[in-house]
């Protein structure tokens, strides 16, 4: 760590050399102006004026690149906060295969749109503003997403609606697009401290955070979406189950509803009691499980496999909630309340 002397320049002025080095890789100057944001913990961050400039671009050369390697590369550049994306080929025009790339990309981000194509070239532009957003608002959007389609799912199972499991799987697309942009949010948050409070957030503490929710919220997506493809694989006869233990697998789903959703609410609230609550609330949902587990007659195995199959999806939708909670505790006794007194 490089350390700097405070002087004294008038009466009521202190001031810092910048270091040389830093000044030079940003391109500051005599007479430049930067910008000064005070964070929590008595942090004060200096930055330049090019991080205000969000019309960065990127340019992915395609010529070594399969059309699969291109789509990710386009994905990745979104995510790290590019306003402008092009897709170029230096020697001859682009391949049918980047071309359906670029586009099968484009219908997976949000604000993705082309504005200038040629034989070379594509460049598409995100609309997004972070000011349209707050993290808070999209990891409840998120959260909300996993729980209709896993409602969904389990609806389908227990009226064997082959239907309304693709209405699960469809929503899935959805939730992938709010997962990305959400990435994208958070690595611009980073990089440029004053997006921060655009998106919500006092100050940067919270995004490592942020990022492992949104990663957990996707990966309950995923589980609804296991619970669909049972649906559609079994033709859509759902599980061969009695009424009275579809209607456990039920009550247990609407458990699991519950803890997801206060576990993200716990996070954005910062508060520690409802960490504590989604910790009762997988305790009785583990209780809920052996209950099934243990009322279940005899049968083949593989009706077995798939109720098993849906209590793992929703056992381990829980779990992912646990972790919201632990990472919600950690933001909540971060800050005074009731609970904790900071000095």
């Amino acid at each position: 760590m490089e350390t700097r002397k405070v002087q004294r320049l008038g009466p009521s002025t202190l001031a810092m050399t910048l270091p040389a080095e830093w000044a030079s890789e940003h391109d500051v100057e005599k007479g430049d102006e930067v910008s000064l944001r005070m964070g929590g913990k008595g942090t004060l961050t200096v930055m330049p004026e090019s991080v205000s400039s969000e019309e960065t671009e990127a340019i992915i050369h395609a010529d070594n690149l399969d059309a699969q390697s291109v789509e990710r590369a386009i994905v990745a550049q979104y995510v790290l906060g590019r306003r402008v994306i092009k897709i170029e080929c230096e020697e001859g025009p682009l391949d049918s295969e980047h071309i359906n790339a670029v586009y099968q990309a484009e219908t997976q981000l949000m604000g993705l749109g082309v504005i200038e194509e040629t034989p070379e070239s594509i460049s598409i532009r995100c609309s997004v503003d972070a000011e349209d957003f707050t993290l808070d608002n999209l990891l409840e959007r998120l959260e909300r997403t996993g729980s209709t389609m896993r409602g969904e799912a389990i609806k389908a199972l227990a009226h064997g609606n082959p239907d309304l499991a693709q209405r699960a799987l469809n929503r899935e697309r959805q939730a992938n697009k709010i997962f990305v942009l959400l990435l994208r949010l958070i690595f611009t948050s980073y990089q440029n401290p004053n997006l921060a409070r655009a998106v919500g957030l006092d100050d940067g503490f919270p995004l490592i955070g942020y990022r492992s929710i949104a990663k957990n919220l996707e990966l309950t997506a995923d589980n609804a979406e296991d619970i669909a493809d049972i649906v559609l694989e079994t033709g859509g006869d759902g599980l061969n189950v009695d009424s009275a233990t579809m209607r456990k697998i039920r009550e247990m789903n609407e458990l699991v509803d519950e803890i997801t959703a206060v576990a993200v609410e716990a996070a954005v609230e910062r508060d520690y009691g409802q960490s504590i609550e989604v910790r009762r609330l997988f305790h009785e949902i583990s209780d809920v499980e052996a209950e099934i587990l243990s009322g279940l007659p005899e049968m083949e195995n593989e009706d077995l496999l798939e109720i098993r199959e849906v209590l793992v999806s929703l056992q381990q939708t829980a779990q992912y909630a646990m972790r919201n909670a632990e990472i919600a505790a950690n933001l909540a006794l971060n800050e005074e309340s009731e609970h904790t007194s900071i000095s």
